[in-house]
């Protein structure tokens, strides 16, 4: 699975000016509401209700929110980088500037889980994650994400 199934460049956000978790949040569900189709309104109770189990910021800035929809076809992704970093609840304390959210199909087990394997394992390299923070627009910021995950293919 490449990145370049789960997210295009119109689904990345590259200056995102919320200011707090749930702003965050629902300016990620609303593009996630044009890219699928969906209620933006579904899709956020869905994210926020994973959020109730534990928060998705795994720390070093970054936050990976997920959620499965029965009525999503295919595993959806959308990719944030916030002018200023926010209070995410994050396992290590600190506050999140990179965000993937990652919607799945309501029966996708194994699939969602690959996904946010190779979501974390991109986000994951401090040279790829620099590099995101200093990208400034949506096309750069894609390049950069497929072209890592095309490496860590080859390797």
């Amino acid at each position: 699975m490449d990145l370049g199934d789960l997210v295009d460049a119109e689904a990345i956000l590259p200056s995102m000016k919320a200011a707090t978790k749930k702003q965050v949040l629902q300016e990620l569900c609303e593009k996630a509401a044009e890219r699928t189709g969906l209620a933006a309104r579904d899709i956020l109770d869905t994210v926020l209700q994973r959020e109730k189990l534990g928060s998705t910021g795994v720390g070093n800035g970054i936050a990976i929110p997920h959620g499965k929809l029965g009525e999503l076809g295919r595993l959806v992704g959308i990719f944030g980088r916030l002018n200023r970093p926010v209070e995410f609840d994050a396992l290590d304390d600190q506050p999140v500037d990179l965000v993937f959210l990652l919607l799945a199909p309501g029966g996708s087990g194994a699939e969602h889980l690959k996904a946010l394997s190779k979501i974390a394992r991109l986000l994951r390299n401090s040279e790829t994650v620099a590099r995101l923070r200093e990208s400034r627009d949506a096309a750069s910021i894609y390049a950069l994400m497929t072209e890592q995950t095309a490496n860590h293919r080859a390797d």
